[in-house]
């Protein structure tokens, strides 16, 4: 069993920054791959990016990239989400989710492709 926690969540101002974590229990599994998704009320979950345990593979949003980047500490079996230039419409709950590292590509995108989630943090971006 997988058990993610995510925090860093806050209220910041539109230009700042924010490094999100996403703690997982025992040390890091090879085998799987991390994402961050986001989510605002009334809408599906978005992905943001994915990072590989096995070789630190990343993949980033379109939307994002640029402004977000993920990395791993394999040791500590953290992953951490680092969003600089934040704008109001980065609002949303936040969540890290486990799933196989072997798939890739689109695929890596989809909620479905995740079978262990973390409760959220919250991000609220004030203009």
């Amino acid at each position: 069993q997988v058990h993610l926690v995510e925090s860093g969540g806050g209220l910041v101002s539109a230009g700042g920054s924010l490094r999100l974590s996403c703690a997982g229990s025992g040390r890091a599994n090879s085998t799987l791959g991390i994402a961050w998704f986001r989510q605002t009320p009334g809408k599906d979950r978005e992905f943001v990016a994915r990072i590989r345990w096995s070789d630190h593979s990343t993949l980033i949003s379109n939307f994002v990239k640029g402004r977000f980047t993920i990395s791993g500490d394999d040791a500590k079996n953290v992953v951490t989400l680092h969003i600089v230039n934040l704008k109001p419409e980065d609002t949303a709950v936040y969540y890290c989710a486990a799933g196989p590292g072997v798939i890739t590509g689109p695929f890596a995108t989809m909620t479905s492709v995740y079978h262990h989630w973390g409760q959220g943090t919250q991000v609220t971006v004030s203009s």
